[in-house]
Formats: structure tokens, C-alpha cells, sequence
């Protein structure tokens, strides 16, 4: 990755100072309510077999409960102990967002140069990171210039990604560089379908090359073939990507049998540069419009609109955070906040983690400083965080919470949590982009028992050894309680779910009894 020593040692670094500090000793969990109250005496049991089974396991529990009306710590273990958050990273992302840009933001996209009468001397493709860019926005700029009376392009198509910087890839990604996944797709300033493309395989008659095509259409140069077979034979699809020139390769063998539907496999783009200045090319071209030079980057002096088109709001956009966890949306709505911080100068990571973190310093004041990162910081060897004196340290890197790189504390998500709910520019925003427990998003199939009243809103994380679980458990004519517990240093990420779930549960009979 480009400057990656560089950027681990300017990494960012929120202390959290709270009344509750780390804890040497073995701590059981403090439960603020009426132990006389059976409800509160099966919270802080089940908070208890979560607590020993994870130190059994030689694991690491943060864990903490607030009354969002009161501010009441209601329950907690070690909660100012920051961990690998995995994916409740998006709490704090999605928070932000909606404060930082507004619930009502939208991306625009646009098509820029100049048109006269047919001809355009050259087109240049400028966004600001909409992470929802698709073919069919791509058809609609596409139509729009057609409509306007374009016939001929006499110079390029250019792409210009100045909005962000040229590091493509979010810090940790690279952990894991040889897999070409859709969930760890680079991000950019114009980017088209996450940055993926995706094979379609249809079988035809057997013994005959089947029907194959990329999405989105014009980077992908195909050698090989799938061959389609008889029925009941399933399938067995080899692609592998690899440059070619400004595009990329794809290599195909395999078959797939007669009858079955069509088969999809999504692969990201290492370098997405060009992926959306082609697919526009291909576009104009099946309109009817001839391009007499080449997709290239660039264009970035070029101040005429031609067409444009904008994203749905972000009030929209976070619940693919929530619900849907995704990484991509994630790392381009956390790098959209800086780059709209400093609208003179190209996006970067860095100033995303600066300007998230100084945000969380300021709705979290009782529990948070910002300080330096330690030189040559850990945050990717598994110490990111080492206990200071008093201290427990939040670290944040990137956007999405994959890999090894973010330290939060469950004390710092709660806060959150409160602050989002309680702000009404974002209150109503931020809980519809959680998922419901047992109805939908990453919970979709656990706290089923809840399903009815809709009261458990939650952000899910799963790492390799990490299970993360934050959100709320609403309540009747009073504020909800806000919840956090995190988990580190577990494989068994049913067995920690399970009993995550216990607490939650005994969280929401706690909830109809107060």
C-alpha cells in the first residue's frame, strides 16, 4: 500500500478517561440496579456466564449498558477496555456521517466538457465518492448526453478521481492482498458497481460454449471459456483476473450443467481508475456515439457540466452500514467526510480518521482526549491499544472495521450510541439504519424472540476471533437502553453469540420492568 509505514505512524489515536478504568483483577459484572429486582439479578447472571466463559476461553470482554435517559451506567465489565471492534467500527462511522455531512447529503456524479452541436472535444467523469454508482446511473448520463444532441466524442474520455487521493485501498486492507473478494474492494473518488465486476454464466446446450458477460461492461478482455454439460453434472467455475494493459484479464475454464440459472461471481478491481470511464465509453457507443480517442485519466481542470445525476440521500445510504454491514459503503462515506471537510485538496484516510476522531472527542467529552499515535503504532499486530496509566486507548484507522486496525472501548459505543439517539437531527435516521432483532439485516435471524415488538436495534461484528454486538433495546415512554459487548480473542463465534444474546435478552425483560 502507498505510504503505508508513513501512515501507520501518523495513525489516530482518541484516549478514553473514565471514572471505570482497566481493570487488573478478574472483575465481575457491576450492575448498577436493584439486585433485589429479578430482572436485574438475571442480567448481571448472564453478564457473569458470558464474563467466565470468555476468560475460560482466554478471551477479552468489554462490555457496557446505559440508561440513555438517566446516563446511568446500568451494567459493565472492563467497558473502558478498548478491542477490535470488527464491524460496530460502523456505529461510529454512520454516526458521523449523519452529523458531519447531514441526513439529507447526497453524492453528485457528472459528466463534464464542452458540446458543439455533435461534437465534444473531449468528456470527463468527475464524482465526490457516491459508493451507490451503478450501470444503470451510467445509462441515464449516458441517454442524457445523447438527448442533448451528442454525436461524437473527437478526443478522450477521461476519469477524474482528484476528489480522493490515489490510495485506493483503506488501511488493513492489505492484510489479506491476494484475495480478490468483493467485500475488501478498494474505494475511489468515481467508482462504479463497489468496484466489483461480476461474471454471468447461463448454460446453453451441452457440448456448447455457455453464455458469459462482465458486469459492468467494456474493462474485462475474456480468454477461455465455460463449457455447458449435461443436466444434474452442478458447476465448476475457475475465473481468475489479472492486468491487462489499462483493464483487466479474465481466464475462464469450467462447466455448468443444463437447467440451472444463471450464476454470478463477483471479484473486486485492484486499480478501479478507468472501470467507470469504460463502462461510459461502452455506453455512448451502443447509443450510437463515436469516440475517436481513448479512456484515460485526467480532466480535472474541466469546469462545465454537461448531465449529472445524485445519490439517494444518506439517511438512505447509511442502512447499507446498519443492516447490510457493508465494507465498501463504509470506507467511501468515511473518506467523503473528509473529503468534504477540505473541499480544496483530494480525500485521504488520514484526514477521514482526524476528522472522525475529533469528532468522537467532542460527543463523547466525558470519556475521551485525542492524543499522537505511538510511533511505529501496533494497531495491526494485536496491541493497538496498550493500557496507559488511567487510559484506555481508541484507535481509528478505517471506516469499516475489517482486518486487524480499530480500537474501541464498549464505554465510547455506548456514548455514542446515547449521542446519535439523543440529537434529533439524527436520532430517527441512526436507529432505522440498525438492524431489527429477528427481522432483518445481520439479525435477521437471531433475537427471534423479539421480532413482534421490534425493540432490539443492533450492529453485528465478526471478525476471525472477533464477535461484536452494539445497539439498543427500546422501551415504552422512556429512552432506550444502549448496549455494547465485545469479544476478542474467540474462535468460537457461535458459542459467544449464543450467550450475547442471552444479555440481551435479559436486557429487554429488564427494559419491561423499568
Amino acid at each position: 500500500m502507498r505510504n503505508r509505514d508513513a501512515w501507520l505512524t501518523t495513525a489516530v489515536l482518541v484516549a478514553s478517561m473514565g471514572a471505570a478504568l482497566l481493570r487488573t483483577q478478574d472483575p465481575a459484572p457491576e450492575v448498577v440496579a436493584e439486585q433485589s429486582d429479578p430482572a436485574a439479578a438475571s442480567l448481571s447472571a448472564r453478564i457473569d456466564e458470558l464474563r467466565s466463559w470468555v476468560k475460560e476461553g482466554k478471551g477479552k470482554l468489554s462490555l457496557r449498558v446505559l440508561d440513555v435517559e438517566t446516563g446511568q451506567r446500568v451494567a459493565g465489565v472492563d467497558d473502558e477496555l478498548a478491542l477490535n471492534p470488527a464491524s460496530n467500527m460502523k456505529v461510529v462511522t454512520a454516526a458521523a456521517a449523519l452529523e458531519l455531512l447531514g441526513p439529507d447529503f447526497s453524492f453528485r456524479t457528472g459528466v463534464y466538457g464542452d458540446l458543439n452541436d455533435t461534437h465534444s472535444s473531449s468528456l470527463v467523469l468527475r464524482g465526490d465518492g457516491d459508493p451507490s454508482f451503478g450501470m444503470g446511473d451510467v445509462w441515464r448520463l449516458a441517454s442524457a448526453l445523447v438527448q442533448s444532441g451528442l454525436r461524437q466524442v473527437d478526443g478522450d474520455v477521461l476519469v477524474d478521481q482528484s476528489r480522493f487521493d490515489g490510495q485506493y485501498v483503506p488501511p488493513a486492507f492489505d492484510q489479506q492482498p491476494n484475495e480478490w473478494a468483493y467485500f475488501r474492494a478498494p474505494v475511489s473518488a468515481v467508482a462504479l458497481d463497489e468496484n466489483t465486476v461480476t461474471l454471468n454464466v447461463v448454460p446453453t446446450a451441452p457440448g456448447k460454449p455457455a453464455r458469459i458477460w462482465f458486469d459492468p461492461p467494456g474493462f474485462v478482455n475474456v480468454s477461455g471459456h465455460v463449457r455447458s454439460d449435461e443436466q444434474g453434472k452442478g458447476q465448476s467455475i475457475q475465473l481468475r483476473l489479472a492486468p491487462d494493459g489499462n483493464k483487466l484479464r479474465a481466464d475462464l475454464d469450467g462447466h455448468i450443467a443444463d437447467g440451472l440459472p444463471r450464476q454470478r461471481f463477483s471479484k473486486r478491481v485492484d486499480d478501479p481508475t478507468l472501470l467507470a470511464g469504460f463502462a461510459l465509453a461502452h455506453a455512448l457507443e451502443s447509443l450510437g456515439v463515436e469516440i475517436k480517442g481513448k479512456v484515460k485519466p485526467g480532466g480535472s481542470g474541466e469546469k462545465r457540466e454537461l448531465v449529472h445525476v445524485s445519490s439517494a440521500p444518506l439517511n438512505v445510504l447509511v442502512q447499507r452500514l446498519g443492516k447490510d454491514s457493508d465494507n465498501f459503503y463504509a470506507e467511501m462515506v468515511f473518506k467523503a467526510i473528509a473529503a468534504h471537510a477540505n473541499p480544496g485538496e483530494p480525500s485521504t484516510f488520514k484526514q477521514a480518521a482526524v476528522q472522525v476522531s475529533e469528532w468522537l472527542a467532542q460527543v463523547t467529552p466525558e470519556g475521551s482526549r485525542t492524543a499522537p499515535a505511538p510511533s511505529g503504532s501496533a494497531a495491526l499486530g494485536g496491541s493497538a491499544a496498550p493500557a496507559m496509566s488511567g487510559q484506555s486507548a481508541d484507535v481509528i484507522l478505517n471506516g469499516s472495521g475489517l482486518f486487524d486496525a480499530n480500537r474501541l472501548s464498549a464505554a465510547t459505543l455506548t456514548r455514542v450510541l446515547s449521542h446519535a439517539y439523543r440529537d434529533p437531527r439524527l436520532s430517527a435516521e441512526f436507529v432505522a439504519q440498525l438492524s431489527i432483532g429477528g427481522v432483518d439485516g445481520t439479525l435477521r435471524s437471531r433475537l427471534r424472540n423479539h421480532r413482534k415488538r421490534r425493540v432490539v436495534r443492533a450492529k453485528t461484528g465478526t471478525l476471525a476471533r472477533v464477535v461484536a454486538l452494539s445497539g439498543f433495546v427500546l422501551r415504552d415512554g422512556k429512552e432506550p437502553y444502549a448496549f455494547s459487548i465485545l469479544v476478542n480473542g474467540i474462535a468460537d463465534h457461535a458459542g459467544v453469540r449464543r450467550r450475547m444474546d442471552r444479555v440481551v435478552d435479559a436486557l429487554v425483560s429488564l427494559s419491561e420492568q423499568k
